[in-house]
C-alpha cells in the first residue's frame, strides 16, 4: 500500500512505529558490523590455509547475509508505506503532504517526538521550517 500523500495526523500516527523500526534497524546494523568484522578476521587468519572447509566461516557468512537482508527488509517496510527514507542512521524521513495547495514534505528525524517541521520538495533538511 503506497500512500500518495499524508496528513499531519497520519504521519504523526506513524512516528512510534518508525521509532521502533529505527531502533530495531540499528540493532541489526550493529550485529551486521560485528559479524562482518568476524568474517574478515576468519578470512584473513594466517593460520588457515583454505585447504579445508571452515564451518565458522560458512556460518558467519550466512549470518552476515541474513542480517543484511533483515535491514533491507525493514527499509523496504518503510518505503512500502510511501515514506521517503533519507538517512537510515539518523532516522531522517519525509512524508509527502500538502500545504497551502502545493506538495511539500513533512520532515521527521529520530529523537523527535512528533512531526513539527516541513520543507519544500526541492529543498532538504537544512531548509525545514516549523509547522
Amino acid at each position: 500500500m503506497e500512500a500518495d500523500q499524508f496528513t499531519l495526523e497520519e504521519a504523526n500516527a506513524l512516528v512510534p512505529w518508525l521509532q521502533e523500526k529505527f531502533l530495531e534497524m540499528e540493532l541489526r546494523r550493529q550485529q551486521y558490523v560485528t559479524a562482518q568484522k568476524r568474517f574478515d578476521e576468519i578470512v584473513h587468519d594466517p593460520a588457515k590455509d583454505g585447504s579445508t572447509p571452515d564451518p565458522e566461516l560458512a556460518e558467519t557468512a550466512a549470518n552476515v547475509k541474513t542480517l543484511a537482508a533483515q535491514v533491507e527488509d525493514m527499509v523496504q517496510e518503510i518505503l512500502d508505506k510511501g515514506i521517503i527514507l533519507r538517512d537510515v542512521s539518523s532516522g531522517l524521513v519525509d512524508f509527502p503532504s500538502q500545504r497551502d495547495g502545493r506538495e511539500v514534505f513533512l520532515c521527521w528525524t529520530g529523537g523527535e517526538e512528533r512531526i513539527e517541521f516541513w520543507h519544500e520538495t526541492n529543498r532538504g533538511f537544512e531548509h525545514r521550517e516549523p509547522l
